[in-house]
């Protein structure tokens, strides 16, 4: 890292340059179609862990239905990845079988 050290007679301070930052990598939230996972239980995930709306997750729930899958959300990696192990072990423990997945945006 590059930057300057400013003195203080209490402390020295290490400003950093803007060179040195760099945007995390982001990444997808896929929720997958299965025969089973009810979609009352994926709209409840959606408003639940996303924070989707009624009409956004009724929406989401319907494209996961018809086309196989949807993109639920895009985060960094340490937070998609949580948000995927939690929902998957809330789902299990609710008897659901639905599969998410996570992958670089």
């Amino acid at each position: 890292m590059s930057g300057q050290i400013f003195e203080r007679p209490d402390q020295a301070i290490n400003v950093l340059d803007g060179e040195d930052i760099f945007e995390p990598k982001k990444y997808v939230v896929i929720m997958h179609n299965d025969d089973y996972t009810t979609q009352e239980f994926v709209v409840h995930i959606l408003m639940n862990f996303f924070f989707k709306n009624q009409e956004e997750a009724h929406s989401l729930m319907l494209m996961v239905h018809q086309t196989g899958q949807a993109r639920v959300g895009i985060y960094t990696k340490d937070i998609a990845l949580s948000k995927v192990s939690r929902i998957t072990s809330y789902s299990r423990e609710q008897g659901m079988p639905l599969r998410l997945s996570a992958e670089q945006a």
